[in-house]
This record gives structure tokens, C-alpha cells and sequence, in this order.
């Protein structure tokens, strides 16, 4: 019973976690095209002129990221209640939130890589993008292939947390399934 009252404030971990995984993911998308922000995504997230640069990228990446944590929660929160006791289950399950956020992370930067090799200058069109002229085209096409992996990879991140959810209801000893009496 214990363990359902943490869900609610789980949901909100996981919502926590993603937003500052859009924050931080954010940071390395704006060092690679500034312009991804300034001329796209800060028209979009109606970002202030007056905030600074880094900090309006913080604010989008937060407000694009912070729902795949009820997405992951709705998903991962029921299945977590596998593991055994509440500490574990609530310890356990903010384990599979970092790892729903690195596996993320870690599509992310592959994506970007293959970017980086396959998105040159002499083969991206020009960008126009809220009537701005994009002065670094590529640089743009790399974070926006960086930002749309990354999305992909918060899903990849659900099936590494299941994984993570079965690997420690398996280490804490207990059966995965109930075991009768006439078993025992």
C-alpha cells in the first residue's frame, strides 16, 4: 500500500527528470548551432528577447522535455511496482529515471555524430526559418537531427528502464512469478 502512495510523487520525479534532461541537452544543442534557438526555437517557445541565450535554451528544452516524464512515468511507474519494498521501489525507480535520461542522451549524441559526418555545407539547403536567414545551415540541420533522435531515444529509454526494472526484481531474490503453495 506503501508503494502506491509513491506513485503520484514519482510521476513528478519523472517529469523533474526529463526537464532538466531537456535543460542539459539543450546546452550541447545550442554550443553546436545557437541559431537553432535564436531563429527557431525561441519564436516557438515564445522565449523572451530579454532572457539570456543559454537560459532561454534551458526554458525550451525544459518545456519540450518535461512531459515525456509522465510518458515514461505512466509506462515504467506500474512495472517498477515489481520491485520488492518501497525503499527499493522508490530508490530503483529513480535509478530507471537516470537511465531513461541517459539512454537519451546517449542516442542524442550518436545522432549527432552521424550528423557531424554526414551534414556538411555543401550538402544542406538554405534554411529559412521564421523569415531569419540561417547563417550556419549545417550547424542547424545538426541540432535539429540532435533534438529529433533524442526523442527517439527517451523511447529506447523506456524499454533500457524496463530492463533495469526486471534486473532488480531479479537481484533482490524474489520469483518473478507467485509461487504456489503445493511449489514451495
Amino acid at each position: 500500500m506503501r508503494k502506491l502512495i509513491c506513485v503520484p510523487l514519482l510521476l513528478v520525479a519523472a517529469c523533474l527528470c526529463a526537464g532538466v534532461y531537456g535543460a542539459i541537452h539543450n546546452q550541447i544543442s545550442y554550443t553546436v548551432a545557437p541559431e537553432y534557438f535564436t531563429q527557431f526555437k525561441f519564436h516557438q517557445f515564445h522565449i523572451s528577447p530579454i532572457i539570456p541565450d543559454r537560459l532561454g535554451a534551458a526554458c525550451v528544452g525544459w518545456s519540450a522535455a518535461w512531459w515525456m516524464g509522465i510518458v515514461i512515468g505512466v509506462v515504467l511507474i506500474p512495472f517498477g511496482l515489481l520491485i520488492p519494498g518501497t525503499v527499493n521501489y522508490i530508490r530503483g525507480m529513480l535509478m530507471v529515471f537516470g537511465v531513461v535520461a541517459l539512454t537519451a542522451l546517449i542516442v542524442g549524441i550518436i545522432a549527432l555524430t552521424f550528423a557531424f559526418l554526414l551534414i556538411q555545407p555543401s550538402n544542406t539547403p538554405e534554411l529559412i526559418v521564421y523569415g531569419n536567414d540561417i547563417q550556419d545551415d549545417a550547424a542547424f540541420a545538426r541540432a535539429g537531427t540532435m533534438h529529433n533522435f533524442s526523442y527517439l531515444g527517451g523511447l529506447l529509454g523506456i524499454l533500457t528502464g524496463a530492463v533495469m526494472i526486471f534486473r532488480l526484481r531479479r537481484r533482490s531474490g524474489t520469483p518473478h512469478l507467485p509461487v504456489s503453495a503445493d511449489e514451495r
